[in-house]
């Protein structure tokens, strides 16, 4: 699995790349701040941790474009709750 998570623009999401599929992490973006709304890992790699790495590498850009996070799908609100060190971002 390639580590680089890519910012899409565009289509409002970050990608990751696996050797099985893309893990994807949409958002709505208004007034600094990144409202993410679902997350998906491919089916058949799930619980490999594949999420857990996306949303490090999503929060950690976040925070380097100076931004906030609103978590409404479940799955990002749960891994800013268990890492402490993204706290911070919560608008």
């Amino acid at each position: 699995m390639s580590a680089e998570i890519r910012h899409n623009a565009a289509r409002h999401r970050f990608e990751l790349d696996t050797d099985g599929g893309v893990a994807l992490a949409f958002y709505r973006l208004a007034n600094g701040v990144m409202t993410f709304t679902h997350t998906e890992v491919p089916a058949h790699l799930r619980g490999r941790g594949i999420g857990s790495t996306m949303m490090h590498g999503v929060l950690t850009s976040v925070r380097r474009q100076g931004m906030k996070v609103a978590a409404q799908c479940p799955f990002v609100a749960d891994y800013i709750e268990k890492h402490a060190e993204f706290q911070d971002l919560l608008a």
